[in-house]
């Protein structure tokens, strides 16, 4: 047996590189498979085998027994990895430590808090038909709120990351969000804390190798550009319209 033996599937957003970021920081050999979320290839039943959510990223490995494993939600694959596959706690802490369990709840703030809620900033900034100031409103506002509990919480870190003294999974799953805040009407210069993390994070190896799977990180260079930023926008929205008329059809 060969382990790992690990396939990431994914594409170029906030959740898809957090688990290239965290292969990169353990060091791990992995295959990428580039899922094109525009053509609904996270739809088709071959990927729905693997994540029945139909959503990336996902993740194939050997397991310890020998057997094919899956795994899907973000959160769910960062803490395989540490389990699995980080035992000098390159990008975790010792299990039943106060920092693991402090650990879990950035994470879990990320995946259940900061995630869906920017995200819905996001659509209702960019992808909805028209615009509807409550939905803008509602969701830009709730994020800016959750940037000032991550703000408050940064200023007190003596090591500059989220949890105790090195950087772990609570900061790999917070970071492409981050980096995309302005995308989400989210003004980060607003967050001094927060932006001085990213920073810091940006300048780490394997964010940057990380980054950039599977293929290109540009949203920084996208949102200087606001002829680029309406462009790239209507075209997501279309494919984003259109693949919720699907998900409606076929209850997916």
């Amino acid at each position: 047996m060969t382990r790992p033996d690990i396939t990431l599937y994914t594409a170029q957003t906030p959740n898809g590189i957090k688990i290239s970021m965290a292969l990169e920081e353990l060091g791990l050999p992995y295959k990428v498979e580039n899922i094109d979320i525009s053509k609904n290839v996270q739809k088709e039943d071959w990927f729905l085998e693997i994540n029945p959510n139909g959503r990336i990223p996902a993740l194939t490995d050997t397991f310890s027994d020998g057997e094919k494993i899956r795994l899907f939600e973000s959160g769910s694959i960062l803490q395989y990895l540490a389990e699995q596959y980080d035992p000098e706690h390159k990008i975790s802490f010792p299990k039943g430590s106060r920092e693991h369990y402090e650990m879990n709840n950035w994470l879990f703030f990320q995946n259940a808090g900061l995630g869906p809620m920017q995200g819905q900033a996001n659509h209702f900034s960019r992808y909805a038909p028209e615009r509807i100031e409550y939905g803008v409103n509602r969701y830009v506002n709730e994020s800016r709120r959750l940037y000032g509990v991550l703000d408050k919480h940064l200023a007190q870190s003596k090591s500059g990351y989220l949890v105790g003294d090195h950087v772990s999974i609570a900061d790999i799953s917070h970071w492409g969000w981050i980096a995309a805040a302005g995308w989400a009407g989210i003004d980060i210069e607003e967050f001094p804390h927060v932006k001085a993390w990213e920073e810091r994070m940006a300048q780490r190896p394997g964010t940057e190798k990380g980054r950039h799977v599977p293929s290109p990180h540009t949203i920084k260079e996208l949102l200087k550009d606001k002829a680029e930023v309406e462009k790239h926008a209507a075209e997501s929205r279309a494919w984003i319209q259109q693949g919720m008329k699907e998900d409606s059809k076929n209850k997916i």
